[in-house]
């Protein structure tokens, strides 16, 4: 590294930057997922959730060029590619092709708590050493839960429970959802 912000030394902007990184490929990830549901999602109620995905893709998207630009800011050169998001993936690749509706709102819920749980844990790691870096991974993180939500009440019956509940992968939430 040859700079970093100031007032962030070179270690904590290497730590910054690691975890940056891998929120990046899971960004790019993320939007690659929902753009691949928006593309198989059938089944009633299909235009609403296809043209609910969109906005989100974008979003997303957006979300990967603010943290790609931080990487930078930091003195890092963020990595983009689909080889990147392969080595920095600790996560499972999206499983389900064309299906229902309720079958790929649920398997994407899994997804979300995944992804959510994990810029939590990001969220932990910088804010002790950086308050701008933890402040945009906060804002992310209350939009990306949010969009959860719209999910989940496509999902949720009148008495509260989600179809997919006591489910933990993709695959078996969508079976439980169909």
């Amino acid at each position: 590294m040859t700079f970093t912000a100031p007032g962030i030394s070179d270690n904590d902007a290497a730590t910054l930057i690691r975890t940056l990184q891998e929120r990046l490929s899971a960004l790019n990830d993320l939007h690659l997922t929902l753009k691949h549901i928006h593309w198989n999602v059938v089944g009633p109620n299909f235009i609403g959730v296809h043209e609910m995905i969109d906005p989100q893709v974008a979003l997303v998207r957006g979300y990967a060029d603010v943290v790609a630009e931080r990487i930078a800011t930091l003195g890092g050169s963020p990595k983009g590619t689909a080889r990147a998001i392969e080595s920095e993936r600790s996560w499972d690749d999206y499983s389900i092709g064309r299906d229902t509706v309720q079958a790929h709102l649920a398997a994407v819920d899994l997804v979300y708590d995944g992804f959510v749980a994990s810029h939590r844990e990001a969220i932990a790691a910088t804010g002790s050493i950086d308050p701008v870096t933890e402040d945009i991974l906060i804002g992310q993180t209350a939009e990306l839960e949010k969009f959860q939500w719209f999910v989940r009440a496509h999902l949720e019956s009148a008495a509260g429970g989600l179809p997919h509940g006591e489910t933990h992968t993709e695959v078996s939430a969508a079976a439980a959802a169909r």
